[in-house]
C-alpha cells in the first residue's frame, strides 16, 4: 500500500506494507529490558478464587491478564515535560499529532572522564544540515543485546546539555534514542538534557516558552539493517493520563 504525502510544499512517498518497527516489546520474560532498579514486568491471569482468567486452565473461555508495568523502566516510552515538572501534564494531551519526518542518525559516544557522552558537534555533523520535526539516534556499537538488556547501575551514555541544546535550536520536536534516558543515570537529578530540550527553566513554575508539545522517547532499537537517512516517522502510544505511555515509533522509507 502505497501513499503520497503532501508536508508544506514537499511531498514525500511512503510505502505503509514496509513499515520498520523500532520499538521494544514489553513482556514478563527475563528477555525485558529492564533500566531504574526494577524488576521485570508481570502479566498474570485475573484470579477470582478457583476462576483463572486463562483459557490453557480450563476455567475461563478468555485469556484475562493483568498487567504490572513501568513505562519508564520495561522498553520503549514516550514522555512529554509533566516528566520533570511539579504540575501535571499528560503525554494523552501534549501529543496531538502522530506522523513526522525523521533523520535516523547513527553516534558514537566519546569517552569524557568515566562516562560517554554524545556532544553537540557529532549531533551537528550527524544531521548534515537537515532540520526534520525528529531525530532518531542510534548509539554505537549497536549490539541487538539491547533488546534484553539489564541497564541499571551501568553508567550508560548520554546527552550532553550542549546536544541538547542544539535539538531544540534546531526546531526538532521529537528526540528518540536507543538508551533509558537522555541523561546520565547518577546526576544528582540534574537532568539537564531533558531540561534543554524542553526548555524547562524551572521545574516548580513551568515558563511560558517551555515546549509543551514537544517528546521524547527513549529505549527504542533501530536495527542495523536500518540506514541512516531520512524517514516518515509514525508515533505510536498509547492513550494513557500520565506523563509518559508505552509507545510504538514505526518508520517508513521514503521512496
Amino acid at each position: 500500500m502505497k501513499a503520497k504525502i503532501q508536508h508544506h510544499t514537499q511531498e514525500y512517498k511512503i510505502d505503509l506494507s514496509k513499515p520498520l518497527d523500532i520499538s521494544l516489546p514489553l513482556s514478563n520474560t527475563e528477555q525485558n529490558p529492564i533500566a531504574w532498579y526494577i524488576e521485570k514486568p508481570e502479566i498474570e491471569p485475573v484470579r477470582f478464587g478457583d476462576w483463572v482468567g486463562k483459557v490453557s486452565v480450563g476455567s475461563s473461555s478468555t485469556n484475562f491478564n493483568n498487567i504490572f508495568f513501568n513505562p519508564h523502566g520495561h522498553g520503549t516510552h514516550t514522555e512529554c515535560l509533566g516528566h520533570i515538572t511539579r504540575e501535571f501534564y499528560s503525554i494523552n494531551q501534549c501529543l496531538k499529532q502522530f506522523f513526522f519526518t525523521a533523520e535516523v542518525v547513527s553516534v558514537t559516544p566519546e569517552a569524557q572522564g568515566d562516562d560517554f557522552v554524545i556532544t553537540k558537534a557529532q549531533i551537528e555533523k550527524a544531521l548534515q544540515g537537515k532540520v526534520p520535526e525528529a531525530i532518531i539516534i542510534r548509539t554505537l556499537p549497536n549490539s541487538s543485546d539491547k533488546t534484553s538488556k539489564k541497564y541499571s547501575n551501568t553508567n550508560w551514555p548520554y546527552l550532553l546539555e550542549e546536544a541538547a541544546t542544539f535539538i531544540r535550536e534546531s526546531a526538532i520536536q521529537h528526540l528518540l534514542i536507543d538508551l533509558p534516558s537522555v541523561d546520565k543515570e547518577h546526576d544528582e537529578g540534574k537532568l539537564l538534557a531533558h531540561k534543554a530540550f524542553w526548555n524547562v527553566k524551572d521545574v516548580n513554575q513551568l515558563n511560558d516558552d517551555a515546549r509543551l508539545n514537544c517528546t521524547i522517547t527513549e529505549l527504542i532499537y533501530v536495527d542495523n539493517k536500518i540506514a541512516d537517512g531520512s524517514y516518515i516517522l509514525n508515533l505510536q502510544i498509547a492513550s494513557f493520563e500520565n506523563d509518559a505511555s508505552p509507545s510504538k515509533p514505526v518508520i517508513f522509507e521514503i521512496y
